[in-house]
């Protein structure tokens, strides 16, 4: 089993998913006593967000390569980016290091297009849903993304923010979200990717009528799929 370097803390309310589930599966695949080799680096998020906000996205990623390189030093043979929209800056963490980047966008196209899909909508942070470093690289696989109103923009990026960053998640959001999605499918989405590692704190399949693809599980299975040399 390769030592899969988990890059993390962005946040750690969804890293601690991203390690949760990495043990899960390799128990459930393996047996026993199994469980992931995994080597994390949890950055300091509130460094992060401040790069973030004040679009110092080169800042960004020169820390998080650092980190990256870091990893593979210490004997990562593969990295998960655990965010998503960090992955504006996977050119400069893949620059950084020898070792495969498995990137969270390809790994979610690939499972869009094994459902038969190809309109999907995209809730994340409004860098995700509002720059193009992930809606084009899922239309490089052939996808067309929609993205919510403005108004539904900012409602999605303060809850991911203000309340699941924090381990906050509350039925009222939920709702909102529910609402969000509904609106999502009125306008021709025949998907909804949960394009922000936090989300799934707070919705899943149960809250959409139209197939859900969860960014968080789909990159953690690619990740120990990886590991174990399956397919």
């Amino acid at each position: 089993m390769r030592l899969i370097g988990l890059l993390g803390g962005m946040s750690w309310e969804s890293s601690a998913e991203y390690y949760r589930l990495a043990n899960q599966l390799v128990r459930e695949q393996v047996g026993g006593l199994a469980s992931a080799r995994l080597l994390l680096h949890s950055v300091d998020f509130a460094e992060v967000e401040r790069l973030q906000a004040e679009d110092r996205w080169d800042e960004a990623g020169e820390l998080l390569a650092a980190a990256a390189s870091g990893l593979e030093a210490a004997g990562a043979e593969l990295l998960l980016l655990c965010t998503n929209t960090m992955h504006k800056v996977a050119p400069a963490v893949e620059a950084a290091v020898s070792i495969p980047l498995l990137h969270i966008g390809d790994v979610t196209a690939a499972a869009v297009r094994a459902a038969g899909i190809g309109r999907v909508g995209l809730l994340a942070t409004a860098y995700t849903m509002e720059q193009p470093f992930l809606r084009e690289r899922l239309a490089g696989h052939g996808l067309t993304v929609i993205v919510p109103g403005a108004e539904d923009r900012a409602l999605v990026h303060r809850v991911i923010y203000d309340e699941l960053c924090r381990g906050v998640v509350t039925e009222e959001s939920r709702h909102s979200f529910r609402q969000v999605i509904g609106r999502l499918v009125a306008g021709g989405a025949e998907g909804v990717i949960l394009g922000c590692t936090e989300i799934e704190l707070l919705v899943d399949q149960s809250d959409s009528v139209v197939p859900v693809f969860p960014t968080t599980r789909l990159h953690v299975e690619a990740g120990v799929a990886a590991a174990l040399d399956r397919p």
